[in-house]
Formats: structure tokens, sequence, C-alpha cells
């Protein structure tokens, strides 16, 4: 290869770099989607370099107008990336420097360290605010639907996989509408984070030049809400600072475990032994062997992404916890797990938007499983408790309840009033309106709560947060 293409830092070389090194060293490959955010960081410095008259306008200009050029002929996928010039940076300085001689004053007072630092800080912000939040939302409108159109419909509620307590599947899919609004959260915090302006602290050192950071923060939009500029304030942690990569890794591998979540509910209803679901046919997949089969493929796979979602937190955890200060090039290995993990969280929720639009609740079989009085078992300790018995006796006195209709073999609210008065001389006559199961939803209207009212307060909540 030609010692021209590594101009940039091979001035103290006298021979080729080998081109098995070129193909292990270089990152094009895959951080060439990092150039809306180079161009981007790039016409800032350089409007920077003009206002402290290190760029006379023209050159700027120049700048400005070669760099736009190059980006349209990217997104037009007319752009020819070169590994031999490594990365982003470098094939872009390259092809700027084809189209105006000011491209070679581009990059004073800055190093590829605190530029690639920028651009990933733009990145993380775009893919907070602008990309992934969307989808959540998305998510969060279709668990809402689904919860409106079968507001009325109960079923059990399972701790240990063992039928518990009545719910309605309202109330159910409405605590994944919560798991997600943290999630939200999570990336509107990771935003906070990465809007901190880098540039400026150079390779390491900063710089003995009189470059202006609170300008280019300023245009790149580091600020804060009133506008002020936002900047790092120690070089040698903003070069080599990659907290905000593993809070954007964690924030998508929590939010990947909640649809992982979702995802297993959902298979656990849409069994033949639940029946509480059926999903639609344009998101599940049949057997090679077996005709009869219609598989859940896309809720497995949401199960299967969430595990590559925290393999690429573990990923980044790894990297940085024995580098010294500052730069190292194992750094270089920190964009792609970046990059796969909104890629990943991304295409997720669209496929459980997509599942959760088109699936339909069996009523009958949610009233079938909901109606087993075992469920109220909690409820007849309260009407105990109602009548003065401690509840640790009236626990202990359902547990004989339970027990005595297990040896009958019949369900609980079929017991005899002799036997249960000859359990408990509190067990009155009507003891058995406690397994009336609209009446018991009904009692549970507090913050929280799985009662109709309540539910329907939930709904108009998160539609209004959702409107806003």
């Amino acid at each position: 290869m030609s010692s021209e293409k590594q101009a940039t830092w091979g001035g103290r070389f006298s021979g080729d770099t080998d081109k098995l090194m070129l193909h292990f060293s270089e990152s094009v490959s895959f951080d060439a989607r990092l150039a809306p955010f180079d161009v981007a960081g790039s016409k800032a410095h350089a409007s920077m370099l003009a206002h402290v008259d290190i760029l006379t306008s023209e050159e700027c200009e120049a700048i400005h107008k070669g760099l736009d050029e190059i980006l349209e002929d990217i997104q037009e996928d007319q752009f020819e990336w070169d590994i031999a010039l490594e990365d982003v940076h470098m094939n872009i300085e390259q092809a700027l420097l084809k189209k105006t001689p000011a491209a070679a004053k581009l990059h004073t007072a800055r190093s590829r360290n605190d530029q690639v630092a920028t651009d990933m800080r733009l990145f993380l912000k775009n893919a907070c605010e602008c990309l992934i939040v969307g989808g959540i939302w998305k998510a969060q409108h279709a668990l809402l639907e689904l919860a409106e159109k079968y507001r009325d419909v109960a079923l059990p509620g399972y701790t240990h996989l063992q039928r518990a307590q009545p719910v309605s599947i309202a109330h159910h899919l409405l605590a994944y509408v919560e798991m997600f609004g943290r999630d939200e959260k999570r990336f509107l915090q990771t935003w906070e984070s990465a809007n901190v302006c880098p540039l400026g602290s150079g390779a390491i050192a900063g710089t003995t030049l009189p470059i202006d950071r609170e300008f280019v923060a300023r245009e790149l939009g580091f600020v804060d809400s009133d506008g002020a500029p936002l900047l790092t304030q120690n070089s040698m942690d903003a070069v080599s600072d990659r907290d905000a990569y593993i809070e954007f890794a964690a924030a998508c591998s929590i939010c990947g475990t909640h649809i992982s979540r979702l995802a297993e509910d959902l298979i656990l209803w849409n069994s033949s032994e639940f029946g509480f679901i059926r999903l639609p046919e344009s998101f599940t997949t049949g057997s090679s062997l077996m005709p009869q089969k219609k598989n859940p493929d896309s809720l497995e796979l949401l199960r299967g992404k969430t595990a590559r979602l925290q393999g690429n937190l573990q990923t980044l955890q790894v990297l940085v916890k024995g580098l010294p200060l500052t730069y190292n090039r194992d750094l270089q290995e920190d964009k792609a797990p970046i990059f796969d993990s909104l890629d990943q969280l991304l295409v997720s929720l669209e496929v459980l938007e997509g599942t959760l639009a088109g699936s339909e609740i069996d009523p009958e079989a949610c009233a079938r499983a909901a109606g087993d009085p075992l469920l109220l078992a909690t409820d007849l300790a309260d009407y105990l408790v109602g009548r003065g018995v401690a509840f640790r006796d009236a626990h202990h006195v359902v547990g004989s309840l339970v027990s005595l209709a297990e040896k009958q073999q019949v369900p609980l609210d079929q017991l005899s009033d002799e036997d249960a008065a000859g359990v408990h001389a509190s067990l009155e006559p009507g003891w058995r309106d406690v397994f009336n199961l609209e009446t018991a939803l009904a009692s549970r209207n507090k913050p929280g709560m799985p009662g109709p009212e309540e539910v329907d307060r939930q709904i108009k909540r998160w539609r209004e947060s959702l409107r806003e």
C-alpha cells in the first residue's frame, strides 16, 4: 500500500503497514454510520476555528460546503470507503482534501480522541431522544389498546407460576406500561449524561491554541435548559470516559429484559395449557414437520435478543475495567456493541408492537381460569379479619379450609356451612359471598390496585402522558 494513505500519522514511519494489520485495525466498516455526527462536529469545529481567526471565513465556508457534499454522497451511497484510512474520520478528511486545501487546517486543535468522543455523544443523544423513546411510546400504545379493549376481562395473577389472586388483564398489561415508562426515563438520563461536550480536550491535554470550547458546545447543542454550554472539565477524563456508553447499553439491556418478560407471559398465555391469547399469524411461524403448529417465534426471538443486549453491556464493562488513562486502542471496540444494542432494541420494540397489535384475548378461557375459588382464599382471610380474627389466625383457618376441600375433592366455596363453622365459628352463613369475582375486584380500587375504577384511571393517566 502507499504510505500516502497513512499521512495523518505516518510521518515517523518508514515502512508500510501489513495488510493483515490494516484489516485487523480498521473500524470504518462499522463506524461509517457516525458520518452525520462527524460532519456536524467538523462543521462546528471549523466555525470555531474561524471564530478565533485560525481559519478565514472563506476557508470555513469551503470546508462547510465540502462536508455537506460528502455527507450527501454518503447518504446516497455514492461514497467510497477505504479501510486503509482506518476510520470514518480519516475517510471524510481525505475526501475533503480533494475538495479544498483548507481541509488541511481542519484538524487543528483536535485529536481523533476528542473527535470520536464528540461523535459518539451526538450519536447517543440522537439514539435516545429521536429513536428509542419513540419505539417505547409505540409499544406502550399497543399495550394500552389491548388493555382498554379487554379491561373487563379477569384472569389469574401468578406468583411462582402458581395461581395467586385474580387481576384484570388490563392491570397485568399496565404493569409493562409502567416498566417501559421507567425505561424511557433511563434513556433520557443517558441523554443527559451524553449532553456534555468533550471537543477541545485534544488527545489528552487540550491545546495551546486559542480555541473557544463554549462556542463549539453551543453549535452542537451541548447546552442546558437555559442554553448555557456544557463542557467536560478534565481533558484526560473526557477522552477516556465511556460512562454514557455503558449507561446506554444498560438501559437497552433493562428495556430488553422487560420485553423478554412480557414475551414470556404471552408465550405462556398462548400455550394450549393457558389459552388466554391468540397471537397473529403474521408474527408466528409453523413447523417443518408438524402441520398443526403455530409457534410464537417472534416472542421467542425477543427473549433471545435480550441475551444479546445483556452481552453487549457485559462487553463494554469488561472492555474498560482494566484500562489506564487515557485513550487506548481497545476503545475502538466500544462502538459495535452500542450500534448493535440500538439496532436490536429498535427492531425488538417494533416486533413487540406488531405482535401486540394483532393479538386477541380469549375472554372465556380467562374467565374459566379466573373462576377458581382458590384465587380468593386471601379475600376469605380478610373476611375473617373484618370479624376480629387476627390475620395470622385467619390465614391458618383458611389454610385448614383449603385442606378440607382437597380431602373432600370439592371447590373451596362448595364446603358446607357446617364444615366451615366447624373450622372457625366466625365463618357464618354468607361466607361464600367472598367468592364473587366482580365484587372482589371492585373492592380493590386503592391506588395501584387492579380494581376497575383504578385501572380506568391508570389507562387515562398513561394516555394523557403519551399525548404530552
